[in-house]
């Protein structure tokens, strides 16, 4: 073997890697498409929960809790599986979506009791002073507040969600990581470009989301309040 053989092997590996790019970018597609939908039902369930967690009665709360004890003690594989193979769902997007939904919700449910708590009790019964009831003083003072305050949290289960994608893979759903499985094995000397080329695009879509929470973060800030 040649000193050159080993740099026109990698370059050929390399080669191959960016004749699938289109293939691998549309993994990307359906990967951030599971991570929207999961996060966006994480949140539909999630912030009702950490309301009821704080302010619901004992057994509603009680229930709640229970839940997510349960789903956040469950790896994501098992609930993954249950969600396709034991209820049966289908497509293996809506499964995932509902793992990964179910999951989230449970997790989000703890970052927004927590951005709830962490209102002075005072402004609601401020709110109450002045003639609002109860929940039109959680909606109007305490939730806004609670919603700036939760994004630090939100933003780290986004990243979370992100990788957890790479769970379809398990019910065949061909998000990044199963059309990177399909790549290794057209090509086994690819293994390591085609991981590096995958692991660039999740740090660009973490770094550029992250940032754009970062923006957003500051952009609803209270003035002079902090977030």
């Amino acid at each position: 073997m040649t000193p050159l053989e080993p740099v026109a092997l990698l370059s050929e590996d390399w080669l191959f890697v960016l004749r699938n790019t289109d293939y691998l970018l549309f993994g990307l597609l359906w990967t951030l498409a599971l991570t929207a939908t999961s996060l966006t039902l994480g949140f539909l369930l999630g912030f009702p929960a950490g309301l009821v967690e704080v302010y619901g009665g004992r057994y509603s709360k009680t229930a709640v809790e229970n839940v997510g004890v349960v789903l956040r003690g469950t790896p994501i594989l098992v609930i993954i599986m249950v969600t396709y193979f034991g209820v049966g769902l289908s497509p293996a997007f809506v499964a995932a979506t509902i793992a990964l939904g179910l999951r989230s919700a449970a997790y989000q449910a703890q970052v927004f009791r927590g951005s709830i708590q962490s209102v002075s009790s005072g402004q609601l019964e401020a709110a109450r002073a002045i003639g609002m009831s109860k929940w039109d003083g959680i909606r109007r003072v305490v939730v806004p507040q609670a919603l700036r305050r939760s994004f630090p949290g939100f933003q780290n289960e986004f990243t979370i969600i992100l990788k957890d994608t790479s769970i379809a893979f398990a019910i065949g759903l061909a998000e990044l990581l199963t059309r990177s499985y399909d790549l290794f094995v057209q090509r086994t000397t690819a293994v390591l470009e085609v991981i590096l080329f995958v692991s660039l695009l999740y740090f660009i879509v973490t770094f550029s989301t992250n940032r754009l929470l970062d923006y957003l973060e500051g952009y609803v800030a209270i003035p002079g309040g902090g977030r």
